[in-house]
């Protein structure tokens, strides 16, 4: 039969190394609070910059896939976001912001004239840069995000705001886009702002197949009024 001092003693040590577990086991793991620190830095490394600096790449970005551009014809400018893959050069590849001065920064071959250009035409241009530090580089460039070219709608249409402008669209199609009209859109009325001058556009003759000639391309900065 244990004394009641001694009993006391073992109480007193097995308390104690509970309390010890569940202090260690409360403890913040510093490996894990320095994996969190440098995921996050990762993470805020594939943002783009309006200085134009590589955004990260492994080869797609949270959208995937590319703008659907003519590469031969489709003129990049400040804002859009386009695509370098260098084969076998991974960190030569990357995404790049345009910069408002129409340019952007290659690693090891430095600045280079961007907008104003074709997608052709700035791959030529990467080719050339790094033919002076690769052999023969094998080169694509494909547009990302089209920040340069987009058109308003406003008014009393379901989801107004800004939209690019990928490809050629017609009224009806931005229209269209936008989910059409809340209930007292006044759809005859529609007014397309271009620079100083006002078009007038009749949804309810197109839709119904007269005037079709009303329904014309929409330009980069035309905005689409729906009263």
């Amino acid at each position: 039969m244990f004394s009641r001092e001694l009993q006391k003693n073992v109480i007193a040590v097995v308390l104690g190394v509970l309390t010890t577990c569940v202090v260690i086991a409360q403890a913040p793991d510093p490996n894990k609070a320095r994996q969190e620190r440098d995921d996050k830095k990762e993470a805020d490394s594939k943002l783009p910059t309006k200085e134009g600096s590589i955004i990260r790449q492994d080869g797609t970005t949270a959208g995937g896939a590319s703008a659907p551009v003519d590469p031969r014809t489709f003129k990049v400018g400040p804002e859009d976001v386009i695509e370098i893959k260098v084969w076998r050069e991974v960190e030569l590849s990357g995404m790049y912001a345009i910069r408002p001065d129409g340019k952007i920064t290659l690693p090891l071959a430095g600045e280079l004239e961007s907008a104003g250009k074709t997608l052709d035409e700035i791959k030529e241009d990467v080719v050339k840069a790094y033919s002076k530090f690769i052999q023969r580089p094998e080169v694509t460039v494909s547009l990302r995000q089209v920040g340069s070219r987009k058109y308003y709608l406003v008014g009393e249409v379901l989801r107004p705001g800004v939209y690019p402008l990928v490809v050629p669209t017609t009224i009806l199609e931005a229209l269209n886009g936008a989910g059409g009209f809340r209930e007292f859109a006044s759809k005859k009325k529609i007014i397309i702002l271009r620079g100083d001058k006002k078009i007038k556009f009749n949804y309810t003759e197109v839709i119904s197949g007269r005037k079709m000639d009303q329904n014309i391309r929409l330009e980069s900065g035309d905005h689409v009024f729906v009263p």
